[in-house]
């Protein structure tokens, strides 16, 4: 019997960078996930296979607490084994096979997939709490990655649930599930590109974040409010990027209670206010993103769309009417390949739960 390992990557309905600033998210795990099929091994070695990337690497176990940041996916590999070995957890040897259905760069969290259905083959039915599995998976990706992310996405990847969104604290690191409308469906663009500024644009972000919180007396932008903003001098592009995560958070409520009511419309019109912040006061959005949400809006059926994602390229996501999906698929790929030539994929987003083991 073979033990598969599965973690599903996630879409982020409303709350974006407010992560890092330990303040509220709004995402949903998906069906598309990675999966780790592990086999055992007695050479004293860990072997990984991308099936993706067609390679396999290969490290004597005695060797994984030097190995250092290579900037290559094995990165993620090496992150976790690394945070495992540092609580006293021993890894024996092993062969890894990696599977994955979410695509990378597209903004839905395929490193943290990737990083929680690696810790869950390497800790092989060693018992952790689903909290402590989340986080040492970010500091995977913080401390040797280099990536100074929240912990939305490895949070939501161990915790989703089918049929709903989970509302995070950031702070506390505790949820909420949201029961979503039935009648709207969630459907993700891929731009299909990824411009280069993302990853130094992203730390650029964090550290224009501590700057804003420092100035305002805060421990971090989750306590501001837009008074405090407006009556404190910073600088103006400080002020705007303090001004999103504010406002963002407030959305992050809003967009819960329209839910509960089944307000479509409400929903629907935080989706773009929540992307115009993006674009004019974090500057995280790109011109081909910024045409996919405008398209959108032309379109019969939809209620909202917005940039999801860590930004500059990546996916928009959608409400949709469940009875033009069809429709709206086709429309928006005709409009994004005549303008730009290039085929965004559409996934239809289904609330999905979270990691665990699979026997085949």
């Amino acid at each position: 019997m073979t033990t598969i390992y599965r973690a599903p990557g996630r879409v982020n309905l409303i709350g974006e960078h407010t992560d890092y600033n330990l303040g509220f998210v709004l995402p949903i795990a998906l069906d598309l996930a990675t999966f780790v099929t592990r086999g055992n091994a007695d050479d004293g070695h860990l072997t990984v296979h991308s099936e993706a990337h067609g390679e396999t690497w290969d490290w004597p176990l005695k060797t994984l607490p030097g190995l250092g940041r290579q900037g290559h996916w094995t990165d993620y590999v090496i992150g976790v084994a690394q945070q495992l070995l540092k609580r006293g957890i021993q890894i024996a040897p092993q062969n890894l096979s990696i599977h994955s259905t979410v695509p990378e760069g597209a903004g839905l969290s395929s490193s943290a997939a990737l990083e929680v259905s690696i810790a869950l083959a390497l800790l092989d039915g060693h018992a952790v709490e689903k909290l402590e599995l989340a986080k040492l998976c970010q500091s995977a990706e913080r401390d040797f990655v280099g990536m100074p992310a929240g912990i939305m996405d490895q949070y939501i990847s161990v915790f989703g649930e089918s049929h709903a969104a989970a509302k995070i604290d950031c702070r506390s690191l505790t949820h909420e599930l949201v029961r979503l409308p039935e009648n709207v469906s969630i459907i993700a663009v891929n731009s299909m590109v990824k411009h280069e500024l993302g990853v130094s644009a992203y730390r650029i972000r964090v550290e224009e974040c501590a700057m804003a919180a420092d100035a305002l007396n805060v421990a971090s932008l989750r306590d501001a409010t837009i008074a405090q903003l407006e009556s404190t001098p910073m600088p103006a592009v400080v002020m705007r990027r303090a001004r999103h995560i504010v406002t963002e958070n407030a959305r992050v409520q809003l967009f819960v209670n329209a839910a509960a009511r089944t307000d479509l419309d409400r929903m629907g019109q935080l989706f773009y206010e929540s992307h115009v912040s993006m674009q004019h006061d974090y500057e995280i959005t790109c011109e081909e993103v910024d045409f996919l949400v405008q398209s959108a809006k032309g379109i019969d059926g939809v209620y909202g769309a917005r940039m999801t994602g860590g930004g500059f390229g990546g996916c928009t996501v959608n409400l949709v009417r469940p009875d033009t999906v069809a429709r709206f698929s086709a429309q928006i790929r005709g409009l994004y390949e005549e303008r730009y030539k290039i085929t965004p994929a559409v996934i239809h987003c289904v609330p999905s739960t979270g990691a665990g083991a699979q026997t085949d």
